[in-house]
């Protein structure tokens, strides 16, 4: 045999033997009801919001809905909800086919980055991509340095410090998830009192955040300075709350469920969303996320449980988007940008005219982030089960 095919057959069967090892075995299906629905409304939500906030390159007014103290549109608000809704969306279900897994066989780490790997990275990089070929194209500024921080998934750093690339500032949002995920496995995996643990750690943040908060207030004339705005980026605490959520779902808590799952606490938690969506939510505005993500955690409960459930979000539609969600965060600014340079209206006072921009950019990422999951996201898809014991459809 020649030496060549001697040396190509070895690497084949080295590479089999790798595959075997490190792929898992589906063992066990798990379906949550309305939870692709909570995906969808976030995701609308954000997308909303930042079309709202570049009102303005359509030739209209951004601040159509009103403005904050601090100039920007009343809608940044909204966006912001939606992240937390996110991370308290992704906090429960992560942790709870982690509890899953660690019950049936133990966790896999490698695995569980495989699975990061192949769900978060190609369409991230392939945006970074496009959008830096957009950057040259149109001369817009940026750094090129501060590529650093999206391409090592630490974007939250860019933003925190205001110096984000354009097109690429909602990254810091996925930077924080995937920060999260580089400690929460190991965490799971190698402690038994995971609730205690949980526990201890939201207080420590929420504490800091209130104390640097305080701080600034009195020291600082109230301006917001890095150690605050790190906390309140991050938002660990809201992730951890999903995942206490999880925790106490996993073990069936009677108290929980009975607390959470009844007609009374589902319709006040709709209550809530309803008063985010119309950027009215305001209780603490220093606990306004952590309470989002609070809510979030009683909508979940409900819609898994469905007996009390007030509004079902399991519908086709729905469930649609929520599926391709993921490629509707990442590229919608992508198509604003775009949307914008062939789109020009005037006329602040024309309700037509806003409709326009608001249903072709829904419409047109909505159109995009169906081909992105189809075509591209679903053959990484196909294989981050390989890694999966248990698929969450």
């Amino acid at each position: 045999m020649h030496e060549s095919t001697k040396l190509k057959i070895d690497f084949g069967i080295n590479i089999f033997r790798f595959v075997q090892k490190n792929c898992c075995k589906v063992s066990k299906y798990l379906h949550f009801s309305g939870l692709n629905g909570i995906r969808a409304i976030a995701a609308m939500a954000v997308v909303f919001a930042h079309t709202t906030q570049q009102l303005n390159d359509f030739g209209l007014n951004s601040y159509i809905f009103g403005k904050l103290p601090d100039g920007y549109p009343t809608t940044t608000l909204l966006g912001g909800f939606s992240v937390s809704i996110f991370f308290s969306l992704s906090g429960f279900l992560i942790t709870y086919l982690l509890l899953e897994e660690k019950k049936m066989n133990g966790i896999n780490i490698k695995n569980f980055y495989f699975r990061r790997v192949l769900r978060i990275w190609p369409i991230y990089y392939l945006y970074i991509f496009l959008s830096g070929i957009t950057l040259i194209i149109f001369s817009l500024p940026f750094e090129k340095n501060i590529l650093f921080f999206y391409i090592f998934l630490v974007a939250n750093i860019p933003f925190v410090f205001r110096f984000s690339i354009p097109l690429l500032e909602h990254f810091w949002s996925i930077g924080v998830e995937e920060q999260f995920y580089s400690f929460w496995p190991w965490v799971i995996k190698k402690n038994k009192s995971i609730f205690t643990i949980t526990i201890i750690i939201i207080i420590i943040l929420i504490s800091l955040k209130c104390f640097f908060r305080l701080y600034d207030i009195k020291m600082n004339h109230g301006q917001n300075n890095w150690p605050y705005l790190i906390i309140q980026v991050t938002r660990f605490q809201c992730m951890l709350i999903g995942a206490v959520a999880a925790i106490l779902f996993f073990e069936k808590n009677i108290i929980f469920l009975k607390l959470v799952n009844n007609y009374y606490l589902q319709f006040v938690s709709w209550i809530v969303f309803f008063t985010v969506a119309i950027n009215k939510f305001h209780l603490i505005s220093l606990l306004d996320n952590e309470l989002i993500s609070l809510v979030t955690v009683f909508i979940i409960i409900g819609q898994i449980q469905i007996k009390y459930r007030i509004i079902n979000l399991n519908g086709s539609v729905l469930d649609f988007i929520g599926k391709i969600s993921y490629g509707i965060y990442v590229l919608h600014p992508l198509i604003l940008f775009y949307l914008s340079k062939i789109i020009v209206l005037s006329g602040d006072q024309n309700i037509f005219n806003y409709l326009v921009v608001y249903i072709l950019t829904f419409s047109t990422t909505i159109f995009i982030a169906y081909l992105s999951y189809h075509y591209f996201e679903s053959k990484f898809l196909k294989l981050k089960e390989r890694y999966s014991i248990i698929v969450n459809h």
